[in-house]
C-alpha cells in the first residue's frame, strides 16, 4: 500500500507566509523559510509554496523566496504562482523547486502543461485546480476558478482535470474554493468524483481541521493531504497528524 504524503503548505504574499478564508482576508503567519524548517523538523514528506499574488499582480514567482527556503529544505517543493511558459517553469526549478504548479496559465492555455512536462518531465508538471461548487438552479456539479478565487469560469472541473492529465499533468493539487480556510473538513465528495476520473496523484486541499479530516480524504482517494491553518495555529504538529492518522489505520511515512 501507498503511504499517504503529509504536506504543509505555505501561501506566500510579499515574503510572507499568509492564510485566508476562501482566498480573501489574508494574516500573516509567518517567515517562509522558519515555517518550512520547522514542518520539516516535525516529519513533513513535502512542502509546497504558493505565491498567492503572483499571477492577480501579473507578476512571475519570488524567486527569492523559493531560494531561501530550497537552502534550508531537504524534502521535495512544490512551487505554483506565476508561471505561464515553461522558461518560468524552468527559473522555478533551477531556484529549487522540485515540482511546479500552474492554475490560471494552464487553464487559458493547457499546452503549458504539455511544454512543462516535455522539457522537464511529467513529474514536474502539477496541476493547481481551484473548484468551487456551481450555484443554485445550475445543473450542479463544480466549476473551475482562477486568479487566485476571482474569477468563476462555468467549466466543468472534473472534464478539466481528465483534459489537463491528458495534456501532461502528472498530479493535481485539488482545492475546494468552498472549504478553503473554512475548517470545514475536505470536500471529499469532490475528492471522489475526481480520483475516479484521473490517473495521476490527487493532492487533497481546503478545509482540513482535524485528523478525521484527513482520514477522510484518503478514504476518497486523495494520495496526499495539504494542510494550511492546522499547522500556522499551532493546532497540531506535523507529527502529531501523521500518529493520529496512523492510529486510523491509514499508512504514514513515520
Amino acid at each position: 500500500m501507498l503511504t499517504v504524503r503529509m504536506i504543509p503548505c505555505l501561501d506566500v504574499k510579499d515574503g510572507r507566509v499568509v492564510k485566508g478564508v476562501r482566498f480573501q482576508g489574508l494574516r500573516d503567519a509567518g517567515d517562509p523559510v522558519e515555517c518550512a524548517v520547522r514542518y520539516e523538523s516535525q516529519g513533513a514528506d513535502e512542502l509546497v509554496l504558493l505565491d498567492v499574488s503572483a499571477t492577480p499582480e501579473g507578476r512571475g514567482n519570488a524567486l527569492e523566496t523559493v531560494r531561501a527556503v530550497r537552502e534550508q529544505l531537504g524534502i521535495p517543493l512544490t512551487v505554483g504562482g506565476g508561471v505561464r511558459a515553461a522558461r518560468d517553469a524552468g527559473a522555478l526549478l533551477d531556484a529549487g523547486a522540485d515540482k511546479v504548479a500552474a492554475n490560471t496559465a494552464a487553464f487559458e492555455r493547457p499546452a503549458l502543461l504539455t511544454e512543462i512536462a516535455e522539457r522537464f518531465g511529467r513529474q514536474c508538471a502539477v496541476l493547481a485546480l481551484d473548484a468551487a461548487r456551481r450555484g443554485e438552479g445550475s445543473t450542479g456539479g463544480w466549476e473551475v476558478v482562477v486568479r487566485s478565487g476571482k474569477e468563476r469560469t462555468g467549466v466543468c472541473a472534473l472534464e478539466w482535470a481528465e483534459r489537463a492529465v491528458r495534456a501532461g499533468a502528472g498530479e493535481i493539487l485539488l482545492t475546494s474554493w468552498d472549504r478553503d480556510g473554512t475548517g470545514e473538513g475536505y470536500d471529499t465528495e469532490l475528492l471522489r468524483a475526481v480520483t475516479e476520473r484521473v490517473s495521476v496523484p490527487v493532492i487533497a486541499s481546503g478545509g482540513a481541521s482535524s485528523a478525521a479530516d484527513c482520514v477522510a480524504a484518503c478514504e476518497a482517494g486523495a494520495s496526499a493531504v495539504l494542510v494550511a491553518s492546522l499547522f500556522h495555529d499551532g493546532v497540531l504538529t506535523v507529527d502529531q497528524l501523521k500518529s493520529q492518522l496512523a492510529e486510523s489505520g491509514v499508512e504514514v511515512r513515520p
